[in-house]
Formats: C-alpha cells, sequence, structure tokens
C-alpha cells in the first residue's frame, strides 16, 4: 500500500517528525512518498491508501492570524487549487484514509471542508496552546479500538486548546492545560471519525520527535494507521 505524507512548514522540525512517521508507516506495510508541495500531495492521492498530513501550511491571511506570519505569507502562505481539493474528496469518495498530525487543525484555514474532514480546525485568536515544556499526562478513553486497553502516560508536547470542533467528535485522548488562562481545563488531543467515504484520524499531539518515541503514543498512531488503512 501507498501512502502520501504532506510535510513541510514554519516552526517546527518538520523533516524530523516525518521520518519518524515514514518510519511508522513502513512498519505498517506502507510505502510512503513525501511531499513538500501542497497541490502535489493532494494530486498524488489517487492509488494511495492513506492521507498524511504533517504540515503547517495556511494562507496566513485570514482573520485573527498574528503580524507576524502575515509579513510571511507572500513566500509562505497556501492554499490548495480546486483539483487539489477534488483529489481528497474523490480519496475520501473511494474508502481512503487520512491521518492529521498536530498543526493539521491549522493548515488550509480558507478550506472549510479540510475542517470539516479533520473533525476540528485552528481558530486564531480563540485555539492557543501554552510553551511546550514539562510532560502532561494524556489520559485515554472513548472505548474505541485506538486506545483500548492503554494506561494514562506521559508526554512532552504542545496542548492544544479551544480548537473549532465538529459536532459528535467523541475525545479517544485528553489532557488538562498546563499553563494559560484556562488552566487545568480538559482539552480532546485524538479522535478517530468516518467522513464522507474515508476514515480520519487527528491526533493534535506530535510537536518534536521525543513525543514519537513514547510508547504508548507509537503504538497510538501505528492503531491509526491500521484503523484508517481498513488494515
Amino acid at each position: 500500500m501507498r501512502a502520501v505524507v504532506l510535510s513541510g512548514g514554519l516552526t517546527h522540525d518538520f523533516p524530523a517528525t516525518t521520518a519518524c512517521l515514514v518510519d511508522l508507516l513502513s512498519g505498517q506495510g506502507l510505502s510512503a512518498e513525501v511531499h513538500t508541495d501542497v497541490d502535489a500531495a493532494l494530486r498524488a492521492l489517487p492509488g494511495a491508501a492513506l492521507l498524511v498530513v504533517n504540515a503547517l501550511r495556511w494562507t496566513m491571511t485570514g482573520p485573527g492570524t498574528p503580524a507576524r506570519y502575515r509579513m510571511l505569507a507572500g513566500a509562505e502562505g497556501a492554499s490548495p487549487s480546486p483539483g487539489a481539493r477534488a483529489a481528497l474528496a474523490a480519496h475520501l469518495d473511494a474508502g481512503g484514509g487520512v491521518l492529521g498530525l498536530h498543526t493539521a487543525s491549522i493548515c488550509f484555514d480558507d478550506w472549510p471542508e479540510w475542517g470539516r474532514t479533520l473533525g476540528g480546525a485552528w481558530v486564531w485568536g480563540r485555539s492557543h496552546h501554552p510553551p511546550i515544556g514539562p510532560a502532561v499526562e494524556v489520559r485515554p478513553g472513548g472505548g474505541h479500538e485506538l486506545v483500548d486497553g492503554l494506561d494514562p502516560f506521559t508526554v512532552v508536547d504542545e496542548v492544544y486548546g479551544d480548537l473549532d470542533l465538529a459536532p459528535g467528535i467523541v475525545p479517544l485522548l485528553t489532557a488538562r492545560q498546563p499553563a494559560g488562562p484556562d488552566t487545568g481545563s480538559v482539552q480532546p488531543l485524538l479522535w478517530a471519525r468516518e467522513h464522507g467515504g474515508g476514515r480520519v484520524v487527528y491526533d493534535a499531539l506530535g510537536h518534536h520527535p521525543p513525543s514519537y518515541e513514547v510508547p504508548e503514543h507509537h503504538e497510538i498512531l501505528r492503531r491509526a494507521v491500521r484503523w484508517t488503512t481498513r488494515g
């Protein structure tokens, strides 16, 4: 089976985290095809079992976008073409899977269907995360094969908060915000859903390689690949 991986963007070491994902995909029998161009990745979907988005690519011009990003929009901003958007719809319609990691919820802010597919979207001015810091305890739940049998675990990562969630999202991992204005609030970090004929998993963890090295997180991602590809 083949997996298409969209990688790249600002403020994160995407080559390193994508290398972790490529190794994981290989272990599950998938050949990974890595793209850093948005349209090239989506147009490569025909025949692929899985789309993995480990990237931070968005217009950088939408409402609430900080000025530090707006000034880079001309060089770094991205918006999928109509053909690329249609390719995702066709991929899902054919039963293809989608796995979004971490900043995938920030991607494609001018494409509402992406947020509906993923099940959640970052909203500038509302969504937030504290700086990466001490280990946070992550608690599995929700009664799904992605997390069944797993105990709570700790991970050094960012806890995304106040995403715009699709109706009916059932959190499979949660963690309390370790800092910020809503310290202690419980935030959903993982869910699985069906959309448009395909299976979709979003995992808000994965800021840096050490997150992928936590055994429980690695196992969840292994299961996510299997579930989204109906393996």
